[in-house]
């Protein structure tokens, strides 16, 4: 019998596989099943290597869905759940932020419930029980960038302190108050929220992290570095929002699967703890550093690419700086990133330039084609 009942949400999706992957191949005795509603950002492909192993289940289902997840909840005996299901693209969005309420609002609020209800029923109830949810740094709002000029990257992933970071004295720590700016970070807000609540008013065991921009395999390619590696082989334009100025902390997304598996197993009930890189770069500059890694493993000759940069107006209201301090994380559980941000760079792009038939079913959407025909009777 398995020791555990892992329900991981958003599985499908570029962090989700990530960790899925992770747990079925670590944890043998765990069942791990994996919910996902097969959107736009959602593929299978991205877990063909593990879809077969004993211990893993994949359950295609709305997170919204107060039954339906009442019913996989109970049907699965699920006694943990780490929860990344969410919308998660900015510029989508400001043009449908009800879109946004629904899934990461009311589809946490639903899970929250099911989980609750279902673990109230049990003997045992809350003991080894545990709802894990993952957020964003968008939530705390925007940082000053006080430094400009910050230093010459490269910059390292194995900075000791917050010191070691480039462009302004202030970071956000698991205290700092809330701040959304966008309808996409306002409903992730409100949703950490709600977890939040459920363990104050009910006593249920919930666990929030706030982690930085992620980069890596699977990424589906509408977020920065992943389309502009496909843009560039292909001659397209590179689109710069505002002068390329905003400056983010970037994470290689299997150190963040690591700090995931790590907390939900070590974290503390109740508990925030911020994940980041310690890895501070603006816009302009790390797509300066796509673009020579693609053109040097293209075999093109230095700065051939570009004169692909446009730039574009910038996207209202664009935050200017996040900056994770997650010292609380290294030192209570011991996890920091293992990457130097060049090796996870190198790693990313030859990913990309030697997956391009997965890029291109991804772009064409004919993934989405080919569930919405096996699901359409489900």
């Amino acid at each position: 019998m398995a020791s555990r009942n892992i329900l991981i949400t958003g599985g499908a999706g570029f962090i989700g596989s990530h960790v899925v992957r992770l747990f079925v191949n670590k944890y043998p005795d765990y069942n791990i099943i994996n919910l996902d509603n097969l959107t736009y950002a959602g593929n299978l492909a991205n877990l063909s290597d593990i879809e077969n192993a004993p211990n893993y289940k994949f359950v295609k289902a709305d997170i919204a869905d107060l039954d339906e997840m009442r019913q996989i909840i109970r049907e699965n005996k699920i006694d943990g759940v780490i929860h990344l299901a969410a919308e998660s693209h900015v510029d989508r969005s400001i043009k449908d932020p009800f879109v946004f309420a629904r899934t990461n609002v009311m589809g946490t609020l639903a899970l929250l419930q099911a989980a609750k209800e279902y673990w109230d029923s049990l003997p045992d109830k809350y003991e080894n029980k545990l709802f894990y949810h993952i957020s964003t740094d968008e939530v705390y709002g925007a940082l000053e960038l006080t430094n400009p000029e910050g230093v010459p990257a490269p910059f390292t992933t194995k900075a000791s302190s917050k010191d070691d970071m480039a462009y302004g004295t202030e970071f956000f720590v698991e205290t700092t108050k809330y701040n959304p700016h966008s309808p996409y970070s306002a409903s992730k807000a409100s949703s950490d929220h709600f977890v939040r609540a459920y363990h104050d008013t009910y006593g249920m065991p919930t666990l929030v992290t706030n982690c930085s921009n992620n980069y890596g395999p699977y990424q589906f390619p509408e977020k920065l570095i992943p389309l502009f590696i496909n843009n560039i082989r292909h001659r397209k334009p590179l689109p710069v929002y505002g002068k390329g100025e905003n400056v983010r902390d970037w994470l290689f997304v299997e150190d963040h699967a690591r700090a995931i598996d790590l907390i939900f197993h070590k974290g503390k009930v109740a508990e925030t703890y911020n994940i980041g890189g310690f890895n501070e770069w603006k816009n302009i500059d790390l797509i300066k550093v796509v673009i020579s890694t693609v053109d040097r493993l293209l075999g093109n000759p230095e700065g051939y690419s570009q004169d692909l940069i446009t730039y574009v107006t910038d996207r209202p209201g664009h935050d200017m700086r996040y900056a994770i301090d997650s010292r609380k994380l290294q030192k209570e559980l011991g996890w920091e990133p293992s990457l130097q941000f060049e090796e996870g760079i190198e790693k990313t792009v030859k990913w990309y330039l030697e997956h391009e038939d997965w890029l291109q079913n991804v772009t064409s959407g004919e993934y989405q084609k080919y569930y919405d025909s096996m699901y359409a009777d489900r």
